[in-house]
């Protein structure tokens, strides 16, 4: 399955038998919580889960959003209906920055039939296909899914591989630039990036209209940033997030590492300051 889905496809998936199975996660950066955009409107039959309490484990020294640990993320999964065999859909409000982590999450877990809604909530209204209050309900028993959480199919970097790869290859961070530049830190204790680090804010991703670019724009943009197809390619941002959304930007360019998927440093810099790591600002 193609990573980017068009709201007009998933219009015709939705009308399918089976029906693909459509998450929404949106979700803002201090709030308020994106259910309450749920409760007001929504894809119709999608089904609201919670970046901090349910595609997360607690925050800690591992970093503000965590991965998940299996079981819980496979209970939370198999309420919204997702089987084997089946098709996944995310939306968040725009820009797929955050939807990202429920693609990127799923083919960790050993999913592949998974996709981010190109432009998001937004883009659905936009094309007026409808929308709805009416929430589906929790499914249980025989009516839930079976999905089988089988994590580690992504790889995943801890802050001494993200260190070594922002030395020997290539590690891109997904913040803006003040943040990357150590200019401000509106989140973390410290301001500044991994040594080495290259900046590639997933805002970069999309166009002026919300929509994402296709590949050879992608790859032309990360070619200008330093990303060359020939060293090892990973990412982070602030919390494992974002950066998300980096690896699938990569994917969609046709970019791999040593032929695998690009790497996600999942405490990005939150863990990173957790653990006192070095600080470098500027560009």
């Amino acid at each position: 399955m193609h990573p980017l889905i068009t709201p007009e496809a998933l219009a015709d998936a939705l009308r399918a038998q089976p029906a693909t199975v459509v998450l929404d996660v949106r979700w803002r950066l201090g709030g308020p919580p994106g259910r309450q955009d749920y409760e007001v409107s929504h894809v119709p039959g999608a089904v609201y889960v919670d970046l901090d309490m349910e595609l997360s484990a607690p925050p800690g020294a591992g970093g503000r959003h965590p991965l998940p640990d299996p079981e819980p993320l496979q209970e939370v999964l198999r309420r919204a209906g997702v089987r084997e065999g089946g098709r996944v859909v995310a939306y968040d409000a725009g820009d797929g920055s955050v939807a990202a982590r429920v693609w990127w999450l799923l083919r960790w877990s050993g999913y592949g039939e998974v996709a981010v809604l190109d432009g998001g909530f937004a883009a659905w209204e936009a094309a007026g296909l409808p929308v709805t209050a009416e929430e589906p309900p929790a499914l249980t028993g025989e009516a839930a899914g079976d999905v089988v959480v089988r994590p580690g199919q992504m790889p995943v970097l801890d802050a001494d591989g993200a260190a070594a790869l922002a030395r020997d290859g290539v590690l891109l961070d997904a913040r803006a630039a003040p943040r990357y530049r150590g200019e401000t830190e509106p989140v973390d204790p410290k301001a500044g990036h991994v040594p080495g680090a290259l900046n590639a804010p997933s805002t970069g991703h999309v166009g002026p209209d919300g929509r994402w670019l296709g590949a050879a724009e992608l790859a032309a943009r990360f070619a200008e940033i330093g990303v060359t197809g020939e060293a090892a390619v990973g990412a982070y941002c602030g919390s494992g997030v974002t950066a998300s959304s980096v690896v699938l930007a990569l994917e969609v360019a046709g970019i791999t590492s040593a032929g695998k998927p690009a790497a996600l440093y999942a405490g990005s810099w939150s863990n990173w300051c957790a653990l006192d790591r070095e600080v470098a600002t500027g560009g």
